[in-house]
């Protein structure tokens, strides 16, 4: 699939991985409409990009419904869906306050989750509908998994367990959606330099950052786009959860 003729819609669009994402498709060519409930920030970057932006809430089947009518409408067509959206809490399963919240803990799940499935499965629903090309492809889905779903630390129960539920679910709904010529893929990123991390001390960065074999760096958000575009072109990629973490194993 040529990113330049791609309409996508990118989920967390308004910052972090999803902004890199959808400034660098845009930089391609790619129509490009942006997902996210930060309603101040999101038609700034979709200006930015000559996009559109829809304040979105992932987790609401209605919300989402009228996100991909509205994406469609601007960009005529939906051909891949890029989901990004995700919150990140660091509680232990029983701490100096007690039990991990029952609430945190099915917020983490309902938003990294549930809701990458649930634009998964609308996305691909219209997906279904586009014309194939030339190999029969009709769209492709990738969604954000996290090196935690295999080394998750102390603290990222709730996280870890979001993630390890987008690796699962990678390769039974590529199996699913492969009649209708729809692929879908997961990046596990490591520890990427998000609005997050950027607002810790520099001194913290750098320890974050030694921990990385090689490069010993943080990881850059625009890394996550080219991969996340070439994943859209390499049309033989399905089915697989691709780690980029410079080989970081957390401990």
């Amino acid at each position: 699939m040529d990113i330049s003729s791609t309409a996508a819609i990118i989920t967390g669009g308004a910052s972090g991985l999803g902004e890199a994402t959808a400034r660098h498709f845009a930089s391609l060519g790619a129509s490009v409409t942006l997902l996210d409930r930060d309603a101040d920030r999101g038609p700034t970057v979709a200006e930015a990009i000559g996009g559109t932006f829809v304040q979105t809430d992932v987790t609401d089947e209605a919300s989402v419904a009228n996100a991909l009518d509205m994406a469609t409408k601007a960009m005529g067509r939906i051909t891949t869906a890029v989901n990004c959206a995700g919150i990140a809490l660091g509680i232990k399963t029983v701490g100096r306050e007690g039990p991990h919240p029952l609430g945190a803990f099915q917020k983490t799940i309902d938003i990294n989750l549930v809701g990458s499935f649930n634009v998964s499965r609308l996305a691909a629903a219209a997906m279904a509908q586009n014309d194939p090309d030339a190999d029969g492809a009709r769209g492709v889905i990738i969604n954000t998994a996290s090196i935690a779903a295999f080394d998750g630390q102390k603290g990222q129960a709730a996280y870890a367990a979001s993630k390890g539920g987008i690796v699962g679910m990678t390769l039974p709904m590529a199996r699913d959606l492969a009649s209708s010529g729809i692929r879908v893929m997961a990046i596990a990123p490591g520890i990427f330099m998000t609005p997050m991390l950027a607002g810790l001390p520099e001194d913290v960065q750098a320890s974050l950052a030694a921990d990385v074999p090689n490069p010993a760096r943080l990881g850059d958000p625009k890394e996550y786009a080219r991969l996340a575009a070439f994943i859209v072109e390499m049309g033989y990629l399905n089915g697989e959860v691709i780690r980029l973490d410079g080989a970081l194993r957390m401990r």
